[in-house]
């Protein structure tokens, strides 16, 4: 049975989480308990204080305190159900313009994006920066839900007129495999059944559409990419000249005997053995957690990075990289010095350019801002203290990733997505 991971994004007020818990509630997914415990804090809401109000589904994603209390997402949630045919991990991003850096953390690793749509309000601002996001994290798949349908009494026509924005919006951001459905989370209609309050939509349902939908599995298996995380040398009598180097295979296989190439260095080597489980293993496959034991004893520390020596990464100074600015403190401005971290590497970096920004509305390359400010997404210069060993995003999405951390507060300012060096 395999894994569909999904995030569910949008405006405020869309309807995300009741969306999430309607596909919960529907597909039996949740506990006696946890539902009385819904059922009670449903009646403490304004809305339920009317004879047979409805169960606030919402409240079985949103699990702050302040998120109930406003009726809105802050924190992202992570939901796990499963139906007979597969798995699914379910994440909530907030809708808050405010918290949209929470959706960049949410979407890093979705095979699907189900971008959420007040029929009501057609396409907004959000809307686009979220599809924009979605784009540019390489997202393969994303459902488009025209929610509230039944407040525009069920309209065919308004949900055409939405599905026709949202198509032109989608070749634009080069989004090719895209579904449109018009559901109402509230209700029900088109999220786990199919309706029959819209009898002109022929298509399939949410749930139905999550089941079928053909995903690639997320692990380069092309570009082997093994960071050291720790070197293990016991130096006991009875390993007295025992050393490993520990860490997670990103992508790619490697085998015993392997030609590879440790970096920044430079060094060649061969592969000796590979331990997993504290046993020998003839091939690692990621995202496998192994041991490996190289021929000649090198110079390798934490952060190094073990490669194939015919199928190397790019190792330089200089990265061109999207980012997405995620601090409401300070802005980014040329000049500026960040801690970088790329993997389990940490360097600190200076930002060398600005190149260009990008419009949410239009998605258009402006001229070079002098600064960056909270969600804003903008191609930027890095030029790191150290050279490290990376890939674009779109070739290797594992090893084409960094964040940016604030040198005094150490606090995550940054999500990048490495480009190819022009």
């Amino acid at each position: 049975m395999d894994l569909l991971r999904f995030i569910t994004a949008g405006s405020v007020d869309d309807g995300k989480s009741t969306l999430i818990g309607r596909l919960l509630y529907d597909t039996k997914s949740v506990l006696t308990d946890q539902m009385d415990a819904i059922e009670r804090a449903s009646k403490t809401r304004n809305q339920a204080q009317q004879t047979n109000a409805p169960i606030d589904l919402a409240l079985l994603t949103d699990g702050l305190r302040s998120e109930r209390e406003q009726g809105i997402t802050i924190d992202v949630a992570y939901k796990y159900f499963q139906t007979p045919t597969r798995k699914y991990i379910s994440i909530d991003a907030p809708g808050h313009i405010q918290y949209t850096r929470n959706m960049v953390t949410g979407a890093s690793n979705a095979d699907l994006a189900v971008v959420l749509i007040d029929a009501r309000h057609g396409v907004i601002e959000q809307t686009k920066r979220h599809s924009l996001i979605a784009s540019m994290l390489g997202i393969e798949h994303v459902l488009v839900a025209v929610n509230k349908m039944d407040l525009v009494n069920y309209s065919e026509s308004v949900f055409l007129d939405i599905a026709s924005t949202y198509k032109l919006l989608a070749e634009s951001l080069k989004i090719n495999n895209l579904t449109i459905i018009p559901v109402s989370a509230l209700n029900g209609d088109n999220v786990a059944t199919k309706t029959t309050q819209m009898t002109w939509y022929a298509g399939e349902s949410v749930l139905e559409h999550l089941e079928n939908v053909q995903i690639r599995q997320g692990v380069n298996v092309a570009d082997a990419r093994f960071p050291v995380q720790y070197v293990i040398r016991p130096q006991t009598a009875a390993l007295p000249d025992y050393r490993g180097y520990a860490g997670k295979l990103l992508s790619g296989v490697l085998k015993k005997g392997d030609e590879v190439t440790v970096l920044p260095s430079g060094r060649n080597t061969q592969i000796e053995s590979i331990e997993f489980g504290e046993k020998e293993i003839g091939v690692a496959i990621a995202p496998q957690s192994v041991v490996l034991h190289l021929k000649d004893n090198l110079d390798i520390s934490r952060g190094d990075m073990v490669v194939p020596t015919n199928n190397q990464p790019i190792l330089s100074q200089d990265i061109d990289t999207i980012v997405c600015w995620m601090d409401d403190r300070k802005a980014l401005r040329v000049g500026n010095k960040y801690v970088l971290q790329h993997g389990v590497a940490r360097v600190r970096c200076v930002v060398k350019a600005i190149d260009y920004k990008i419009d949410v509305n239009t998605y258009e390359k402006n001229s070079a801002p002098n600064e960056l400010l909270l969600n804003d997404v903008a191609r930027i210069t890095l030029r790191s203290a150290t050279a490290l060993p990376y890939d674009s995003y779109t070739q290797n999405r594992a090893n084409g990733t960094m964040i940016l951390i604030d040198e005094t507060s150490n606090i995550t300012v940054g999500a990048c997505m490495i480009e190819e060096r022009k």
